[in-house]
């Protein structure tokens, strides 16, 4: 953890990489020992505490108690011999001295290392810092220009991200990155798994994502097909043309988390409120619900008209929990602020003291928090009692969410455009309900954007006071939705005059143009009973027709399956053959997953399903009824769906809430409806596994004796229904 020499400090051997990257990149700290060390460590360590660190040497070996080697490799492997001493805290103080100094010296590596990229190599610089080793990750997060976690220590947890972001956003971090995707699911990693650790990485604070992997395809010593296979069939995903995704839905996705990345990276993240925290080494198992970081000593830690961060998230308040750890420079930073007007909220009494082997600076924090309680703009609250407390301070978050489900958001504000971005993610089942936002914010145009096709268009229905802007959101489980508030006259295809406050449920889209305004599109799904309308913003009432002229929804029915079998090569040792593949036919009466087809239980490959239907449509229900387009909504994604009507491509569905207008490929007669869906390769691969090699070897599931996945579910199941509406156009 000392400077590393450069090996391209001679005129003649730098590059300028910059031409061709933008980053330099270092994976995660894989290194084993007993304990972390470096030549130079007790002389440093007697320097920052006055104190020898030879003494307490024993208190260093590994053990269950401390483990101060590799945290996430070496965590079921204790030294076997651990000493604890006869102290209060058991020698934690010595320990954290201890790592204190780690952290110094780790932090003269990332400060050399970047500062090498950027001078020699012209490329920013990025790490998956302290990952694994025994220290506090917060502390040297702001070091990289752009810091990187992963999906797979962080479990998806979105405290934990949050965690990670908030050292990052308060030191003005324009990226944060994931390498994403990791999970135990080799060749059986669906979609719809990936858009949820995604979904809950982004609402964390990421804003770039690095897809976990992709391995060589050709062939390889002794390996049979599929090919080489990193972490030998433990971990996913070996994304490749191997995968019957690869050309059938690959492209959508990746796409999708571009639009979105894009929207994470305009403007600035405003965050609601930072939490506290302090440990002396971070693992997987550690992470608390948090926002922000240790002692609240880097350069973008400053307080300005009751907020922290003024040039970045802008933290609106600063929660001490009470199971957290105070240092002393914690303590002196947060009395500080709360001088200068940032609320401090402490939530469940008074925070524990963070151990040291300083006796004096314990004592001096204890006196610090007893006199910190009774300053002003300090509050005392029960547990629980946080959001209450804000409330009843004024405080109200940048988007205020009433759902009957689990939202959680991020927001950004672009000063040079003056546009504004909201994102919503569904944590929770289908749920519906209301977003506020107030400020500006109120006064500008709502846009939807759809990061599967990248269309923008206004929002119909919104209500707009004094003080706030309204607007209802339905989600799927899952599903992110983005809406942008753009200052009136950015919108090149023109904005409405008028919108919607209030619509009925039979209203189930709406679509605006200069030309025409707003087009409702109004399905037979509303009351037969009830009178309906729109209610304009400009109080005007818009009389529905009855809804009952227009068709029914009906589903498809008596769907062909055509199965494209992908299977491994006759030659088994041919790894480099993407599959052979052969096909079967089914004619099927209601759709359900390939597990529940005899033939198919094994299969992998691609599933082309085709359906037929009538239009105009016939009479359905009670009411003859007639229609100017229509929607297909598939209830149930898998993991990837293309879909032609009448050989037209739709653009991409949102796989999370998969339906589209298709008025515009409709013809009259016989309309075919055709949809490609890709299957993992597990279930095939599955089959097979004994009889496969790597590097010689059996399978690491195998080998091991670790379990082996069950069979998957694949294909499209569900109903597939095609929804009618009619057309009432507003001006």
């Amino acid at each position: 953890m000392v400077g590393v020499p450069n090996p391209l400090a001679k005129e003649e051997h730098r590059v300028d990489c910059g031409i061709v990257s933008r980053i330099a990149w270092e994976d995660s700290m894989e290194l084993t020992s007993n304990t972390s060390w470096t030549p130079e460590l007790p002389e440093k360590f007697q320097r920052k505490f006055g104190y020898s660190l030879k003494r307490y040497l024993p208190v260093l070996n590994f053990g269950t108690l401390w483990p101060n080697n590799n945290v996430n490799i070496q965590k079921y492997r204790p030294g076997a011999v651990q000493s604890i001493l006869k102290t209060p805290d058991a020698g934690a103080g010595y320990i954290n001295d201890y790592r204190s100094v780690l952290e110094d010296g780790y932090r003269e590596y990332l400060q050399t290392i970047t500062d090498w990229a950027r001078n020699e190599l012209h490329l920013e610089f990025s790490a998956q810092v302290s990952y694994n080793l025994p220290m506090d990750m917060e502390v040297n997060i702001p070091v990289v220009d752009a810091p990187e976690c992963e999906s797979l220590q962080l479990g998806d947890s979105v405290d934990a991200y949050r965690q990670f972001s908030g050292p990052a956003l308060l030191a003005g971090k324009n990226v944060i990155s994931n390498e994403m995707g990791a999970t135990m699911a080799a060749y059986g990693y669906p979609f719809r798994s990936l858009l949820f650790s995604v979904g809950r990485a982004i609402v964390g604070g990421v804003n770039q994502l690095v897809l976990h992997g992709q391995s060589y395809t050709g062939d390889y010593y002794e390996t049979t097909w599929p090919g080489y296979t990193a972490f030998s069939y433990s971990t996913s995903e070996l994304y490749s043309n191997k995968q019957p995704s690869w050309d059938h839905g690959l492209s959508d996705v990746l796409n999708f988390f571009a639009r979105v990345q894009y929207t994470q990276r305009q403007g600035i993240p405003r965050v609601d409120v930072a939490i506290y925290n302090k440990v002396s080494a971070t693992d997987a198992a550690a992470f608390p619900s948090m926002y922000q970081a240790d002692d609240l000593v880097n350069e973008g830690a400053t307080v300005e008209n009751g907020t922290l961060g003024p040039d970045g998230p802008r933290f609106k308040a600063l929660v001490v929990e009470s199971d957290s750890n105070m240092t002393l420079s914690g303590l002196d930073n947060i009395r500080e602020y709360a001088t200068q007007g940032l609320p401090i909220i402490l939530s469940g009494g008074l925070p524990g003291i963070f151990p040291s082997a300083n006796a004096s600076e314990s004592a001096a924090i204890e006196a610090g928090l007893t006199h910190l309680s009774t300053s002003a703009n300090v509050h005392l609250v029960r547990r629980g009692g946080v959001a209450e407390k804000l409330t009843a301070l004024g405080l109200s978050p940048h988007i205020q969410v009433q759902t009957d489900g689990k939202w959680l958001t991020t927001w950004r504000e672009d000063s040079s455009s003056g546009i504004d971005y909201a994102l919503i993610f569904c944590d929770s089942n289908t749920s519906s309900g209301y977003i506020t936002v107030t400020g500006s914010a109120k006064d500008k145009v709502p846009l939807y954007l759809n990061a599967w096709t990248g269309a923008r268009s206004p929002v119909f229905t919104y209500n707009v006071t004094d003080h706030a802007l309204t607007l209802p959101v339905s989600l799927q489980g899952n599903q992110t939705m983005i809406i942008t508030f753009s200052p009136r006259g950015l919108n090149e295809s023109g904005e409405p005059n008028t919108h919607a406050i209030e619509t009925p449920p039979s209203v189930i889209g709406a679509t605006y143009d200069q030309r025409d305004g707003w087009i409702a599109h109004v399905a037979n799904q509303g009351s037969d009973t009830t009178h309906e309308r729109i209610h304009l913003s400009s109080d005007r009432y818009i009389e529905l027709p009855q809804h009952q002229r227009t068709a029914s929804p009906f589903n498809l029915t008596n769907w062909q399956l055509v199965a494209e079998h992908w299977e491994a090569p006759t030659n088994l040792s041919d790894a480099k053959t993407i599959a052979r593949k052969h096909n079967t036919t089914h004619e099927l009466t209601t759709l359900v997953s390939w597990s529940q087809i005899p033939i198919l239980r094994n299969a992998s490959g691609l599933g082309y399903y085709s359906a037929t239907f009538q239009w105009p449509p016939n009479t359905h229900g009670r009411f003859n009824g007639t229609a100017d387009g229509a929607y297909i909504v598939f209830p149930s994604i898998l993991h990837a769906i293309q879909l032609s009507i009448n050989g037209h491509r739709v653009p991409p569905l949102d796989y999370t809430d998969a339906k589209a207008d298709i008025s515009q490929y409709l013809k009259a007669g016989t309309n075919e409806v055709l949809a490609v869906v890709p299957t993992t390769m597990w279930n095939y691969i599955r089959s097979i596994l004994p009889e496969i090699r790597d590097q010689g070897h059996l399978p690491g599931l195998l080998a091991e004796g670790l379990p082996v996945p069950g069979i998957s579910e694949n294909g499209l199941v569900e109903e597939v229904s095609i929804i009618p509406y009619s057309k009432l156009v507003i001006r």
